[in-house]
């Protein structure tokens, strides 16, 4: 007995729809990247100025050929917990593409299983708050199909901080305090000189 044909389209249409829908959430991600970040331990990290060295590499336990889709590896830099609080646009979410925790991108590379390290300079505009790095294996589609990070599940291990620049500049701050110093010089001129005037004029 055929199947029908109108059986047939929904069933193609249902095997597309899980097709494309295929590492669309972060819970259907496997953790087979190990990724590290060496900084200074302890340092809060300036923006603009300190350094991250990122490392990644396939995790061996996995049976050989887990990676072969992997074409691609986008690194970010994410939220902790602690910097989402209160914060709906740092909002996590399962699905991928309304995930806000790692909005800022630190490196996308071509896959390779192993030797991978790339030293990123904290960018100028990375808001204060506390942090940690994840990375993402793309297949040939830009899909995300596998993941690794520098903390555990709970996100709340191995993580760092980054302080913002405040906008103030130190030669803005020397200017402010010579126009100081020289207003108060002026002022006192003006009143030494006002002083003489009065004096002479009596």
């Amino acid at each position: 007995m055929e199947a029908p044909a109108g059986f047939l389209v929904v069933s193609l249409l249902l095997s597309c729809f899980v097709t494309t829908s295929y590492g669309l959430y972060f819970s259907s991600l496997n953790e087979t990247l190990i990724v590290t970040a060496t900084f200074t331990q302890g340092k809060v990290l300036k923006a603009g100025d300190d350094q991250i060295t990122v490392s990644w590499r396939f995790n061996q336990t996995y049976r050989a050929g887990t990676d072969s889709d992997y074409k691609t590896v986008k690194v970010k830099l994410c939220y902790a917990p602690i910097s989402q609080k209160d914060r709906s646009w740092r909002k996590t979410e399962d699905r991928l593409k309304k995930d806000k925790t790692c909005p800022h991108k630190i490196v996308a590379r071509p896959y390779t299983a192993s030797n991978n390290t790339f030293t990123w300079t904290v960018e100028k505009d990375i808001p204060s708050g506390v942090y940690f790095v994840r990375a993402y294996a793309l297949n040939a589609h830009e899909q995300e199909v596998a993941y690794g990070q520098t903390t555990n599940v709970q996100k709340d291990k191995n993580l760092f901080q980054i302080q913002a620049i405040t906008g103030r500049h130190v030669s803005l701050d020397i200017a402010s305090v010579c126009f100081s110093a020289f207003s108060i010089v002026s002022l006192a001129g003006f009143f030494y000189m006002e002083k003489r005037k009065g004096k002479s004029s009596q």
